[in-house]
């Protein structure tokens, strides 16, 4: 929308379209803040802390048809705010499941080890590694997101995957 239309919409208007988009993007970012933060609550914290940030910001959206990829970028910012505030990546408390194979045993134990080592990394490494391995996006899709260039979410992946697979080495052997 030209910038002279907007200046023409009531309070009313802009409110109600913000509503509409972000009440759109509500599902997909708590799916990626729980991607990031491994934490369900504080990831709704964060979402709608990216809410009030958005809000905020509403007026310097230029082109309306992006707002997708702004407002991911301020969960995956609020995220990242979150993470070096403090160490958010919970572990899943699995004591009162029954796991009925070895398979499975085996399986959550892995999944608890990768869980421990993530929150061992910084949350530049926990960003990359969440969008490209828990949200499956491709790297261009990551660089738009994260609004850098391709080579350096190349690298920053690599890197990320190196100490996070030195942190996964380093971890006790338990025989599952």
């Amino acid at each position: 929308m030209p910038v002279g239309r907007r200046m023409q919409e009531t309070e009313e208007q802009r409110s109600a379209a913000f509503d509409r988009l972000a009440d759109e993007r509500l599902d997909a970012s708590y799916r990626l803040a729980n991607a990031i933060l491994g934490d369900e609550s504080q990831s709704q914290d964060a979402v709608h802390d990216a809410v009030v940030i958005a809000w905020q910001r509403w007026s310097a959206l230029e082109d309306r048809a992006k707002f997708d990829a702004w407002f991911d970028r301020i969960v995956v910012n609020t995220c990242r705010k979150r993470l070096r505030a403090g160490r958010y990546r919970q572990a899943t408390d699995i004591a009162d499941t029954t796991l009925s194979t070895p398979d499975m045993t085996a399986d959550v134990h892995r999944r608890l080890l990768v869980e421990d080592a993530l929150s061992h990394l910084k949350p530049d490494d926990i960003v990359v590694l969440a969008l490209r391995h828990f949200l499956d996006l491709q790297l261009e899709d990551i660089a738009v997101l994260l609004d850098l260039p391709m080579q350096t979410v190349h690298s920053r992946l690599r890197a990320a995957r190196g100490r996070l697979r030195k942190l996964l080495d380093d971890q006790p052997s338990d025989g599952v």
